[in-house]
């Protein structure tokens, strides 16, 4: 189902949304020995982030996505680097049994996916995946940093205050990055005959950024009918301004992977 991350928010997604470090997609290549003929499903793939970086360590590599916007973005990246093992498809974890009768099963070596499982059913997700997944292959949750108006800083609690006064709403969503919500991912996975269920933290460390990229990563984050329309974004970014006096946002960058496999007889454990 298309959350309305469509328009000029896919611009902002593409420019502003960090991608993901060579050790990232060096750890996943490895862990899911996708240079065995591992075929890799990147479920709800945005503008192609993951998907293009994987296409290179992987068999091919699938990239869906229910916004169409995002996938012409995503097809435009994948032809600057010169990819030619990517599959690219309109659908969501709704597809993932239409996915199985195409593919056939225990085909993909692993499915992964970052942000995106927040406004999924995780739980029928990861039962509908494993008739996909060959044995020992398995589901990556990626948590690619916290979200900048959620993370343990005065700079993110004034953030924080600006966004939830100007758009009337309390933010209290760390889209999937947060301990609790990747405690019921890992609930989940256990629940529905996943094994060796861990989550393993590849990256942390500070970055900072400035101004520009944290009005753009907002952006980005926006579905399309909620952006502030163009007349009133100098106000908007003005009080982004006031709430960063001194022009700079230091974050906590802690990139992490919540794995779980299906067991090598393909059976329940």
């Amino acid at each position: 189902m298309s959350a309305g991350f469509s328009g000029e928010v896919v611009e902002f997604y593409a420019k502003y949304r960090r991608g993901y470090a060579q050790d990232v997609i060096g750890w996943l290549a490895e862990a899911f020995a996708l240079a065995d003929h591992g075929v890799v499903l990147d479920l709800g793939c945005g503008t192609g982030q993951l998907t293009v970086p994987l296409a290179a360590r992987a068999h091919a590599v699938i990239g869906m996505d229910p916004e169409p916007d995002m996938l012409a973005r995503a097809k435009d990246t994948a032809a600057g680097h010169g990819c030619t093992n990517i599959t690219w498809l309109l659908g969501s974890d709704r597809d993932l049994p239409a996915l199985a009768g195409l593919l056939g099963e225990h085909t993909l070596a692993a499915i992964t996916m970052a942000n995106s499982i927040h406004l999924l059913d995780y739980q029928r997700l990861f039962g509908a995946a494993r008739p996909l997944l060959r044995p020992g292959g398995g589901i990556a949750v990626l948590a690619n940093g916290t979200p900048l108006w959620r993370q343990d800083s005065a700079a993110s609690g004034a953030l924080r205050a600006c966004l939830e006064q100007w758009f009337e709403v309390q933010l209290v969503s760390g889209c999937g990055t947060d301990q609790q919500s990747r405690r019921e991912y890992a609930a989940a996975l256990k629940a529905t005959g996943y094994v060796e269920v861990r989550e393993t933290v590849l990256i942390d460390r500070e970055d900072v950024l400035d101004v520009e990229h944290v009005i753009g990563n907002l952006y980005s984050a926006i579905p399309a009918r909620q952006l502030p329309p163009p007349q009133r974004r100098p106000a908007f970014e003005e009080r982004i301004r006031q709430a960063l006096p001194d022009g700079v946002f230091a974050e906590r960058v802690r990139v992490s992977v919540l794995t779980g496999r299906v067991t090598l007889a393909g059976e329940v454990t």
